[in-house]
């Protein structure tokens, strides 16, 4: 049975071929994912052991939680005078001192240079020769007074040379300063696209504002002690705001937030590797089917021969497996390809990635195929099964066909109770009481999983009312090739929904961001037309979410044309026992916001005082809080201090500015060392004009990393960081539409085989060639459009049972997007056509009318 299953497979070279093709697509996502999000964690592993080297032991200021990477606060530095008595222990070998921070490099047309929305990271050089320096010195010296290094890919674009100048900005305005050397970064070859400005330690702490202090301290210990005994001798001089870690753990420490990182894209990019072997299944599933069909002849002649209904089955199972395995092979390789591709594809869309290389390991290679494989061998089971049910008679029979399983009947409610049960399933993962995050997301694909085989299953229902309507143009416009084609796709209701469901699959995924998306997009300008009650301008980072220093909105505080600027300081704090997104506001914002106070009014934020603060509705809700109930915040260095609540809000949908608990600036300020600005509010004389838009944006060019906008420009540039997600997630979603699309030109063809001697008649009694191709055009159509119609609905239920679970999302119809994928629809449906179209105009008549 080996060589019968092989034989039949190289004798049907083009079915399998196209069959395949949906696990290569499937195994490439997969494959492509792992590489990439190797190839990221390999860069990373490079940058944080670069960083460390040298360092055995290193001391850093001490944080009561955990610091988001980003978000506006900061680990408390610690005194320079440290340093000394590190220094001077016995069995420390040598110590230095550093400052570090965000420093933004400015062009020769005084614009910030960024690549990819990557940092711009900042640091000081005490000794370049040091064995805590990981930068290597390409040309030029190191850094002294008004000096800086700078990375060569600055350089390099930039078309910067030793002996130049440049400017930069920190937490003042810009400063010019003298490039003194290019340097490049250890072993990584990129970094991502994030630039490098190096300083002398009292320049450093300058720039920083950090005079007198440092942020860490990197030890060498004598090579006749072990690093732990130099952690317990240093540990015994620090203050109780500083800790020390060997270099080892604090490299860890450092790489935990990137590690979070690569686990989420790695989960994220697998599970659209997984809709596309999905989506495969199906094809293949479909594609055996028709093919087991067609050689019903075939597989009753063996059993006639003496070939038993194991074996028939062990036959179909060789050939998916061959199949299944060539295919999960080619995939594999393809994956490299596609990793690159991603690395471009982030890199395009702002979102640029460290690379060292491509890591193409063995786990790589054997989780690729193995799912490749599955997926091929599980799709096969059924059109297998079926393939065992052949009668030895049938080989004497003209146009035999294959029997009907004994659960058929049970087809129509089982498949509308998967159905039920999938939505079951759904709805407890958004709604159900006490799930986690694991949780949620299990119940979630679960259900997600569910609904799709079960609409799958039940749609051959629906394929005869949605083959008339959907055919009625095809036969308006096509005459008889039309009603030929809307007949076609009528006569084998299981094939047209199986061929349908891959695209429909596809289709209620991208339907279903777009409603998301649409949701979020409305519900966000919603919030902001409620909110934003009497400022003209906004001040944001040029990349509109990163936490900026408060410089430039003090600049423009100076401006005579400015009457009043409401901050909204950012950063983490505790309360409860968690750490939590926290706000600070000064007294103009009162007049600068309009909020749905439930206890309150707009005038609590300008009279907060010294320790007063204001909680949205939920979180008051979640802890019982109240006009009058202390709420005890634990700062970033350590610090506490009990808030009374004096304002309750309830956020419109879309969200606010302000975090889960809001105090003043002043007290912020006390308590955050370097504090950010997420936004600043402006109101000015005479309103918003392009007068006054001018004298706000000269009076913000000393701070490249800052912009002003107007309302309208605000919300696009919010909204702008959404567009680029969806157009990620929108590629990466097309893989499973580029698979059923070769799903529907695999039933096509295999369909013209099965008719070739249909055809050959209707070309005998006159249908011309193009009439030909007309036909299998407008099947082809009609196919698509039961998919599209199928996978829209059903993307717009499913997005609207995910935004009833999202409180800050109203619901919103996304008609414009619709009709897009409606369009899109059709032009799948055309191109499908072309290659089986063709064939099938090109048959000879003589030889068609005589075909077996």
């Amino acid at each position: 049975m080996i060589r019968v299953a092989l034989t039949g497979l190289l004798g049907r070279k083009l079915r399998t071929a196209l069959t395949a093709f949906a696990v290569v697509l499937g195994v490439a996502m997969v494959s492509g994912t792992l590489v990439l999000t190797d190839s990221i964690d390999k860069a990373f592993n490079f940058i944080f052991t670069d960083v460390r080297k040298g360092s055995d032991v290193v001391v850093t200021g001490k944080s009561p939680f955990h610091i988001t990477e980003g978000q506006g606060t900061f680990a408390p530095t610690i005194p320079q005078s440290l340093v000394a008595k590190v220094k001077a222990l016995p069995d420390v070998a040598l110590a230095d001192g550093g400052v570090k921070g965000d420093a933004q490099l400015v062009d020769r047309n005084d614009k910030a240079i960024v690549f990819g929305g990557a940092p711009n990271l900042g640091f000081s050089i005490e000794n370049g020769d040091s064995p805590f320096n990981p930068l290597k010195l390409v040309s030029g010296a190191w850094p002294h007074g008004n000096e800086v290094v700078v990375d060569e890919n600055v350089a390099k674009k930039k078309h910067f040379a030793v002996g130049d100048t440049i400017g930069v900005q920190a937490e003042g305005p810009v400063r010019r300063l003298r490039i003194s050397g290019i340097v490049k970064f250890g072993s990584a070859s990129a970094l991502g696209g994030a630039t490098l400005a190096g300083f002398d330690l009292q320049t450093a702490q300058q720039l920083f504002d950090k005079e007198g202090r440092v942020d860490e301290i990197a030890v060498a210990a004598k090579p006749t002690v072990t690093d732990q005994e130099v952690v317990n001798e240093v540990r015994a001089v620090l203050p109780p705001t500083a800790q020390v870690r060997l270099g080892s753990d604090q490299a860890r420490e450092d790489a935990k937030q990137t590690n979070s990182f690569i686990s989420f894209l790695r989960g994220f990019l697998l599970a659209f590797g997984g809709i596309a072997l999905f989506v495969g299944s199906f094809v293949i599933a479909n594609s055996l089917s028709i093919t087991i069909a067609q050689r019903t002849r075939e597989l009753a002649t063996l059993r006639t021969l003496g070939a038993s209904r194991r074996q028939v089955l062990t036959s179909i199972g060789i050939e998916a497996l061959v199949m299944g395995t060539l295919a999960s092979v080619t995939g594999l390789v393809a994956g490299l390809g596609l990793a690159k591709g991603l690395f471009r594809l982030f890199d395009a869309v702002g979102f640029t990635l460290p690379n060292s290389g491509i890591v193409f390991g063995t786990s790589t290679i054997v989780i690729a195929l193995v799912a490749g494989i599955l997926v091929t061998l599980v799709a096969s089971l059924r059109p297998a099964l079926r393939a065992t049910r052949v009668p030895p008679i049938a080989a004497v029979r003209e146009g035999a066909t294959l029997p009907e399983s004994r659960f058929a009947r049970f087809r129509t409610v089982g498949s509308a109770l998967t159905t039920l049960l999938g939505f079951a399933c759904l709805a407890f993962g958004l709604f159900g009481p006490n799930l986690g995050t694991k949780g949620i997301l299990l119940y979630m694909g679960l259900g997600a999983l569910l609904i799709f085989i079960g609409v799958a299953l039940l749609s051959v229902r629906l394929i005869q009312p949605l083959v008339w309507v959907l055919g009625w143009p095809a036969k308006r416009i096509g005459g008889a090739a039309g009603s030929l084609a809307r007949d076609n796709a009528r006569r084998n209701p299981q094939r047209t929904a199986s061929t349908a469901a891959a695209l429909m699959i596809g289709l209620a995924l991208v339907t279903l961001v777009a409603v998301l998306a649409a949701g979020i997009t409305t519900s966000f300008r919603g919030a902001v037309n409620k909110i934003w009650k009497n400022a003209d301008y906004a001040i944001t980072a040029q990349n509109n979410f990163t936490p900026i220093p408060p410089a430039s909105a003090e600049a423009a505080a100076k401006n005579p044309i400015v009457e009043a600027v409401g901050n909204v300081r950012t950063g983490d704090a505790g309360a409860f026992g968690k750490a939590f997104f926290a706000t600070a506001v000064n007294p103009p914002a009162a007049t600068m916001f309009t909020l749905d106070w439930v206890q309150g009014s707009d005038r609590t934020m300008a009279e907060l005082g010294d320790s007063g603060a204001f909680t949205d509705k939920d979180y008051a809700k979640t802890h019982n809080l109240h006009i009058g109930s202390p709420v005890k915040l634990t700062f970033a260095d350590g610090s506490q201090k009990t808030f009374t609540i004096k304002g309750i809000f309830d956020p419109p949908p879309g969200g606010s500015p302000f975090g889960k608990v809001t105090i003043s600036q002043a007290t912020w300020d006390r308590y955050n060392e370097n504090p950010r600005n997420l936004y600043a509010f402006i109101r000015v004389r005479g309103g918003e004009t392009p007068e006054n838009l001018q004298a706000l944006e000269k009076t913000l060019a000393p701070f490249p990393n800052a912009k002003v906008a107007t309302r309208q420009q605000f919300v696009d540039n919010q909204i702008s960081g959404l567009n680029s997600i969806l157009n990620i997630l929108y590629v990466l979603l097309a893989l499973s539409v580029i698979v059923s699309l070769f799903g529907i030109v695999n039933t096509l063809v295999l369909t013209v085989f099965e008719r070739t001697r249909e055809i050959g008649m209707l070309r005998a009694i006159g249908m011309t060639r193009r009439q030909v191709r007309r036909m299998i055009r407008h099947e082809s159509v009609i196919t698509a459009l039961i998919g599209g119609v199928l996978g829209i609905v059903l993307g717009i239920v499913l997005g609207g049972l995910l935004v009833a679970r999202v409180d800050f999302i109203q619901f919103s119809l996304p008609l414009v997007s619709l009709i897009i994928f409606a369009l899109l629809t059709i032009v799948v449906g055309i191109l499908a056509a072309i290659f089986p179209a063709r064939r099938a105009a090109r048959l000879n008549v003589l030889e068609a009318l005589q075909y077996e």
